[in-house]
């Protein structure tokens, strides 16, 4: 009777251990999305499906444009409903002032749609078409560059506009390999590791790109002293409020220092600028209480800022002090799904 009813509860065991296992690698392992990527400079990702559950951000009216409306009408899809995730690499441009522009960008949107009702769109705007390991590659011209559209898998699409197919077709490369034994880029695997756990949203790399002006990386108008090549891992995670989190890696302990210190001296007067006059609208008091929520710190090699926002003071801000407005979304299809 005891070894009948010891085998049962080994059985049970191991099936346990076996999930918990099983758990903890899908918890350490990069999103799919973001496994797709090419080699680049930079990623961000989004888990889209958790913040929209957390913050029903999807049920908020948006003022759609023309285009995007032709789009959703010929597609079905509407992006903040259907995309779950989404992941970019950031890739440098050897030339700033080129066609490509400072930073071009790869795409990888996971979600629910109509591949045949996508696909169909896809070759009724695109201007030349490619087949690539079984997969219909559309090239269609916006604002100067060249977009590569495929369809990467059921539920996936990818996208990219540097100016070669080259990293189109490492993504169709890694989607056809298996999806947990592919460790993704080297920059995905050298970094990962340290965003945060339960980040609904992070950046690796040099983020800062885009923001990049006369090498240094400017946000608002405002020069910070960061070199647009600075190393950042970046997160945001939401538990009742947003909690931001940027970690720079500096190349030894003095530089990280010198960046604690100049932040701080920005951030002093960015804040006695802010307490000069009373606030003139919700923006106002919301960026003040953000202002007031960040913290600098250093640790050896690293600077650390966070920083906390609840979500009525980002509805202020993203409203710009008018509580009743309404989001716009003015980009044309196919860039409104994927830039």
């Amino acid at each position: 009777m005891r070894k009948r009813t010891l085998i049962p509860l080994l059985i049970v065991l191991a099936v346990l251990v076996a999930l918990g296992i099983a758990f903890y690698l899908r918890t350490q392992s990069p999103p799919e999305a973001a496994r797709l990527l090419p080699e680049s400079d930079a990623i961000v990702y989004i888990h889209l499906k958790t913040v929209r559950t957390m913050t029903h951000f999807d049920t908020t009216p948006v003022q759609r444009s023309g285009d995007l409306q032709r789009f959703i009408d010929a597609t079905g899809i509407v992006p903040d409903r259907d995309i779950d995730d989404a992941a970019f690499a950031l890739h440098r441009m050897p030339n700033p002032n080129g066609p490509n522009g400072p930073v071009a960008y790869s795409e990888v949107f996971v979600g629910r749609f109509d591949g045949q009702r996508l696909g169909k769109y896809l070759a009724s705007i695109a201007t030349a078409r490619e087949t690539y390991a079984g997969r219909e590659i559309y090239s269609i011209p916006i604002e100067g560059r060249t977009l590569r559209v495929t369809q990467l898998g059921y539920d996936t699409i990818g996208a990219s506009n540097t100016p070669t197919a080259e990293q189109i077709h490492s993504m169709l490369d890694r989607s056809r390999a298996s999806a947990l034994g592919t460790p993704g880029s080297s920059l995905l695997a050298a970094r990962y590791s340290e965003v945060p756990l339960l980040s609904q949203a992070w950046g690796i790399g040099h983020i800062g790109l885009p923001f990049a002006k006369d090498g240094y990386i400017s946000i608002l108008g405002l020069q910070l002293p960061l070199p647009e090549d600075t190393d950042l891992v970046a997160s945001l995670r939401y538990s009742g409020s947003v909690h931001l989190r940027i970690e720079e890696i500096a190349s030894d302990p003095d530089a990280a220092q010198h960046t604690v210190e100049t932040l701080t001296t920005l951030l002093n007067i960015v804040r006695g600028l802010g307490s000069a006059e009373p606030p003139r609208n919700p923006a106002d008091s919301a960026m003040r209480d953000v202002l007031a929520s960040i913290t600098l710190e250093h640790h050896k090699d690293r600077a650390l800022l966070n920083a906390s926002a609840s979500l009525d003071q980002i509805k202020a801000l993203t409203s710009g002090g008018n509580p009743t407005a309404s989001p716009q979304s003015t980009s044309p299809p196919p860039a409104a799904l994927l830039h």
